[in-house]
């Protein structure tokens, strides 16, 4: 099962780790990020190209529970404003095993930074700033290939 949500508002883990655990897997494994607090940003705001930001969410997604024999996946991403520790995206793996597990919810993590169309404008002290894609970002999705 496949589960991709790109929404406002805040993410509710308990439920979206209650949705991974019902099928029956051996393993569920989480990612959990949230809007940094130690480098001076007062709001972080995502934009996203609605439809095409699903789409390749969804194929990231399906790559995972292929690639893994995962019996589910699921990735929630914030857009909008968000302040320092609010959480962001959320990704969820549950496999037979957890080494499965952990390597797709890794994998998921790694190929939306780069995969899915979003934009991150960054405020701090009333200065609004665009971010740039971290060269980062493409080396750990580069190790999937």
């Amino acid at each position: 099962m496949i589960s991709v949500r790109v929404t406002p508002n805040p993410i509710d883990t308990a439920a979206e780790i209650a949705a991974a655990e019902v099928l029956g897997s051996g393993a569920v494994a989480t990612f959990t990020g949230l809007v940094r607090a130690d480098d001076g940003v007062d709001i972080l705001e995502l934009e996203h190209w609605p439809g095409r930001t699903e789409r390749m969410l969804e194929a990231v997604a399906e790559t995972s529970a292929e690639r893994w024999s995962c019996l589910y996946v699921g990735i929630v991403h914030r857009v909008g404003p968000m302040r320092p520790g609010e959480r962001i995206v959320f990704v969820a793996a549950a496999a037979p095993h957890r080494s499965a597990a952990l390597e797709a919810c890794a994998y998921c993590i790694d190929r939306l930074k780069t995969d899915a169309p979003f934009w991150k404008r960054e405020t701090r002290d009333g200065a609004a700033t665009w971010v740039d894609a971290r060269h980062a970002d493409d080396l750990a999705a580069a190790r999937w290939e």
